[in-house]
């Protein structure tokens, strides 16, 4: 699955069980613009069986969301043989599982996604690499969420696209009407949480009507 250039993307990732992914994904149209997210807290629940069911239900670009600190190409293998197309690393990580990551994601046809949660220099990340990832996650955590101080540190966009050919996804707290920000302070993609009603972070509520929702996200893409 190749990605356009110049296009705009989002990423709408489940993070509860089996039966959140059942009863929403069928309402999102399938768009090549949108990618659906295993989450963390989804495949430590749900494991490999998850991103099957979430196969089952999308044709497109699955997102393996493993965060991998060590012993990335196996991980990125159980993915990939499971469905995944896409999958993430941590920045913090050492240079050795990062190339290693990178590689096996090259090997296996998926996106390699390098998410750098407290990173402080993203940048200076990424200058040791033997080859860079095809995504740069420059992401606010769930946990930094309740913190008005901390904001997603826009400014890395702008450094990482200076040196280096790469996309970039911005993640942490983005809603329905906070996507257009994204993308004007140049990310390539924009993630957002499926959440529930009694979650402290922001996203997108679990109950809303998601064949009206996913087209107005879209419109925001600005294609």
């Amino acid at each position: 699955m190749g990605l356009e250039p110049n296009r705009r993307y989002v990423q709408i990732a489940f993070n509860s069980d089996v039966s959140e992914v059942q009863r929403i994904l069928p309402q999102i149209p399938y768009d090549p613009r949108i990618f659906i997210e295993a989450g963390t807290p989804f495949i430590k629940r749900e494991g490999m069986a998850g991103i099957r069911l979430i196969r089952r239900y999308w044709r497109g670009v699955i997102v393996a969301d493993l965060k991998s600190s060590d012993g990335a190409a196996d991980e990125v293998y159980m993915t990939a043989i499971n469905g995944a197309n896409a999958a993430t690393v941590m920045g913090s990580a050492p240079v050795e599982t990062l190339n290693h990551f990178i590689n096996a994601c090259s090997e296996r046809k998926m996106y390699s996604m390098v998410d750098m949660l407290g990173v402080i220099n993203p940048l200076r990340k990424l200058m040791p690499l033997r080859v860079k990832p095809d995504f740069v996650i420059i992401h606010k955590g769930r946990d930094e969420e309740s913190n008005n101080q901390k904001l997603i540190r826009y400014k890395d966009i702008t450094k990482i696209k200076s040196k280096f050919d790469c996309l970039i996804s911005a993640a942490g707290g983005l809603e329905e009407n906070s996507v257009r920000t994204a993308f004007f302070n140049g990310a390539d993609l924009a993630i957002l949480n499926i959440v529930s009603d009694s979650d402290r972070n922001n996203g997108l509520s679990n109950f809303a009507n998601f064949r009206i929702l996913i087209p107005k996200i879209l419109s925001e893409l600005g294609e």
